[in-house]
């Protein structure tokens, strides 16, 4: 038999050592290589063509909480429009612009990808006002948010191992999943609390940002609750109207917004990139371990684009998020998600008979939030229909 080399050569497959090698090779010194993972909860051992950050990312895309996100609302209620975002589209586009930064500043795009399509599996149904509501029925049961819930979910309420709850990811994408954080914890009790996680997780964070920005705008337009006149209050708008009317002066609607939509997110990414690229430099890290020291990400704005993007999340909690038409919808969807909590609080048997041991290891209250947590917009809805009808 030939040496591994020969073998890939010969028969176009790549072994994993390999592709272990190619990333020490190509990408930066500081982006984290799936070779110094600092692995799993569970020992596994290592699979023969896909690294570690590759295999996570299947591990998630093949989770049953990922696939319901096709059925949960990301800003206007899920079946209300055939084109509108839901978190699991929402999901896919924020791990297409992590791939672009991260191929940009030379890091891990597999392990940016991975955090990115994981980053919202604990999102409950109804968007944001369904978290708020579920975070009410919680004040006294330890509360709820939605990116803790995400780490819930991949490292206990998936059930696709018989060995081990959860989903074994590594170290690296689990860290990625504690957004917002004041410190992050080690993975071993003898080493230092921390300020940063690695660059790929910030960029996962900062690409969330970048998405629903743009892309909240894009379908505010399309549900006609934003109009040109309201639009032309806002800077990043501004600017990117103005750009795209100079390379397309007869651009008129439906494309026009479409055109400045992408313009958009192309001025975030380069801002984000070249700002990224010059931090890195001027702090000089040589590894991934060295990022974590830092006191703040290296991931970020340019001051202006900062301050402009601020201005433009203010722009849509006031134009979009609380807009009646979709505050009425989320309020009706909300008390649902009310009832339908404290229905099962009172008669947690309609939980079924595996909530029996997760209410004696977890308790109740938090039971019943892992339960509604995981439910999709319709299938809540159709649970309140039966609870009411009885």
């Amino acid at each position: 038999m030939g040496s591994a080399p020969a073998a890939i050569s010969r028969g176009g497959w790549k072994l994993r050592e390999q592709m272990e090698a190619d990333e020490r090779r190509v990408l930066a010194p500081f982006a984290q290589k799936s070779g110094d993972s600092r692995g799993r909860k569970y020992r596994e051992s290592s699979h023969a063509y896909r690294t570690e950050f590759q295999r996570d990312r299947a591990r998630i895309i093949h989770s049953r909480a990922f696939r319901r996100l096709e059925y949960k609302t990301q800003v206007f209620l899920n079946g209300t429009g055939d084109h509108l975002r839901t978190r699991l589209t929402h999901s896919i586009e924020v791990a297409s612009i992590s791939r672009t930064i991260a191929r940009s500043l030379s890091l891990n795009e597999d392990l940016a990808e991975t955090i990115a399509l994981a980053h919202d599996l604990g999102h409950s149904p109804f968007g944001h006002s369904g978290e708020e509501m579920l975070a009410e029925c919680m004040r006294e049961h330890g509360g709820f948010e939605h990116n803790r819930q995400s780490l819930r979910v991949v490292e206990l309420l998936e059930n696709a191992y018989p060995n081990f709850d959860g989903l074994n990811l590594t170290f690296e994408v689990r860290e990625g999943l504690r957004k917002r954080q004041a410190f992050y914890d080690p993975p071993t009790p003898e080493e230092e609390k921390y300020r940063c996680p690695s660059l790929e997780a910030q960029i996962a964070n900062l690409a969330d940002e970048i998405t629903y920005y743009s892309h909240d705008l894009d379908d505010a337009l399309d549900f006609e609750i934003l109009s040109g006149p309201q639009l032309e209050e806002d800077a990043v708008w501004q600017r990117s109207h103005r750009a795209v009317l100079r390379r397309y002066p007869e651009a008129r609607e439906p494309e026009l917004h479409k055109l400045i939509i992408r313009d958009i997110i192309d001025v975030e990414v380069h801002d984000v990139v070249t700002t990224s690229a010059q931090s890195i430099v001027d702090v000089g890290v040589q590894s991934a371990d060295e990022v974590r020291k830092q006191q703040s990400p290296l991931i970020r704005y340019s001051d202006d684009l900062l301050a402009a993007n601020r201005e433009l999340r203010r722009f849509l909690y006031q134009n979009v998020y609380y807009h009646p038409r979709v505050a009425e919808v989320n309020r009706r969807a909300c008390e649902m998600l009310r009832k339908v909590f404290e229905t099962y609080v009172v008669d947690p048997d309609r939980l079924g008979e595996t909530a029996a041991k997760r209410i004696e290891a977890e308790g109740l209250h938090r039971t019943v939030c892992d339960y509604v947590a995981g439910m999709t917009d319709r299938y809540l809805m159709e649970e309140y229909a039966r609870i009411t009808a009885l």
